[in-house]
């Protein structure tokens, strides 16, 4: 496991549930907030948008450092937003650039806003 400290905008590889049943996977998820306890607040990325809530569409162009493996456009599932700890981290895939990041953090619902500052 990558233990480290992670950020907001910080894209990274993580186990995490879309939706309410299945397995975790580990999938790239961009960190919307890092509590100071070791807490993160990530939204999950996906290939393909979301048909349950709002998606944010992502690009090459989005990252400041780094980036996803793919070439097409990928999604941060804002509906599908989790609470994950630094230590389940595997890995960090980039940084997304500052307008990228605000746009997540507007379409999570309700979460960051109440709980994240």
């Amino acid at each position: 496991m990558c233990m480290g400290r992670y950020t907001s905008g910080d894209v990274i590889l993580a186990p995490v549930r879309i939706g309410g049943g299945g397995e975790r996977k580990v999938r790239p998820v961009v960190v919307v907030s890092a509590g100071e306890d070791g807490t993160l607040l990530v939204c999950p990325v996906s290939s393909s948008p979301s048909t349950d809530g709002i998606s944010v569409s992502l690009s090459l162009h989005d990252f400041a450092r780094g980036g996803l493996d793919l070439f097409i456009e990928s999604y941060a599932l804002a509906a599908h937003a989790a609470t994950i700890r630094a230590a389940e981290v595997v890995g960090k895939k980039g940084t997304l650039l500052p307008e990228a990041l605000a746009a997540v953090r507007e379409a999570v619902p309700g979460v960051y806003k109440k709980r994240w500052r």
